[in-house]
């Protein structure tokens, strides 16, 4: 059996090898525990890492993420008073005239599954 060499990631030129690669293996459409399997793995891990620190993917805004989980389930304003409080409350907050109170960000958090950093990250605080 022959080991393959897997070479970390540290620049660009790197990472865009290294998605080339995986899209190799991934149409060789490798069986589980294989070697070439094995290979998609460490690479798959080197560049979730490499992405994680050079290309990060910020958090949606709060506002558009609710809106976004509200079009997906067919959600009325209405849905939301039970996270958020009162009518006018949660079309306060959907209109950007109240921001969230740290029992809302609680309850969305919870119920919705949104992360708390959705609400609390640079770009909120920056816009404070």
């Amino acid at each position: 059996m022959s080991k393959v060499t897997v070479t970390p990631i540290r620049t660009e030129l790197d990472y865009q090898d290294a998605l080339r690669r995986i899209d190799e293996l991934l149409g060789m459409n490798p069986e589980p525990y294989s070697e070439p399997d094995d290979e998609l793995d460490v690479i798959s891990t080197l560049v979730h890492a490499y992405e994680q620190e050079h290309h990060p993917i910020p958090y949606p805004d709060p506002i558009d993420a609710i809106k976004y989980l509200m079009e997906e389930h067919g959600w009325k304003n209405k849905d939301l008073e039970q996270f958020i409080g009162p009518k006018s409350r949660v079309s306060e907050i959907l209109n950007r005239k109240r921001y969230f109170t740290l029992q809302q960000i609680h309850s969305l958090h919870k119920h919705l599954g949104l992360p708390l950093e959705v609400f609390i990250n640079e770009r909120v605080l920056q816009a404070a």
